[in-house]
């Protein structure tokens, strides 16, 4: 056995027995080393440090304690699950519904996607703030068209916490349901026409060849845009801070904005960032149940 082991190709012998491995020597690795070294001197200032720094600052119990003392904070969490809540799934259920209008092959629906996704490419800052304009005088486009249409005067529409945080989550809503949409129009396009043939000579409606083949099939791309989704819009305070500023009184505020007011307007950064941090036991539970949904919707072609 020994002569003809000596006698196999290199390639056989690693084969056979522990995996071959090349390892880098002299100036190969001073190369890998320089372009590494940058990428991860960057991912540890800019992400590993201020990730810790945070923790740090946030450790004190006598924080959170500060935190169920206020009740705007109370309100703000509140406040927080029901905009995550509502805009994640909002936007979701109208992209899956918009993916199978925009997934008709016409002419004229390719150039209304295109008209469509311009809400997404616009600077989140300049959007926000068109729907504060809007929304914030009786002049606004809304007040106007209902006072045309109908005669009827619009309400004052940030005047109060349950409207405003309404006019938070619609803003929300139209800024990302087009990524959604088209996120979910290419996993539409994906599937194989052959499977609606097939459903549909078997004597299947539309209704039964959505829920059928539709639904199950893009299961797993729906539970995955939803997790980003909801990991963004916990942590998104751009929609609240430029739409109704919070206000009034901090009655449409989020624990986001809240925590931004702590660190900037009361000059308690640590307050601010366990405000920040005072989230993560809601949303790490909402993560693990949608990744086991994710997991238990396993669809294969």
């Amino acid at each position: 056995m020994s002569g003809m082991d000596s006698t196999l190709p290199l390639g056989q012998v690693a084969a056979a027995g522990r995996p071959w491995r090349r390892t880098l020597h002299g100036s190969e690795l001073a190369w890998s080393l320089a372009f590494v070294l940058p990428y991860a001197a960057l991912f540890v200032a800019f992400a590993v440090y201020p990730i810790l720094y945070a923790l740090w600052m946030g450790a004190r119990p006598a924080l959170y304690a500060a935190l169920l003392d206020d009740p705007r904070y109370l309100r703000a969490a509140i406040n927080t699950v029901v905009f995550a809540g509502l805009a994640v799934n909002l936007q979701m259920a109208l992209a899956l519904m918009l993916s199978g209008f925009f997934a008709r092959p016409r002419r004229w629906i390719k150039l209304l996607l295109v008209i469509f996704l311009l809400p997404w490419t616009l600077p989140a800052v300049p959007a926000y703030l068109s729907f504060h304009w809007m929304l914030v005088t009786e002049q606004g486009l809304p007040d106007r068209l209902l006072a045309l249409l109908f005669g009827v005067p619009g309400p004052f529409w940030l005047g109060s916490g349950p409207l405003a945080l309404a006019c938070d989550i619609a803003a929300s809503v139209w800024k990302w349901m087009p990524l959604w949409t088209l996120i979910l129009l290419g996993g539409r396009m994906a599937i194989p026409l052959d499977l609606y043939d097939a459903a549909a000579i078997d004597g299947a409606t539309g209704w039964q060849r959505f829920t059928r083949v539709t639904v199950p099939l893009l299961a797993n791309l729906y539970l995955i845009s939803a997790l980003i989704s909801a990991v963004w819009t916990f942590g998104d305070y751009t929609p609240v801070l430029f739409v109704s500023g919070g206000g009034p009184a901090f009655a449409s505020a989020v624990v986001s904005t809240l925590g931004f007011s702590y660190a900037f307007d009361l000059s308690r950064p640590a307050l601010g960032v366990a405000a920040g941090l005072s989230v993560l036991p809601v949303l790490l539970p909402v993560l693990i149940l949608l990744l086991r949904a994710l997991r238990r919707t396993e669809v294969r072609l």
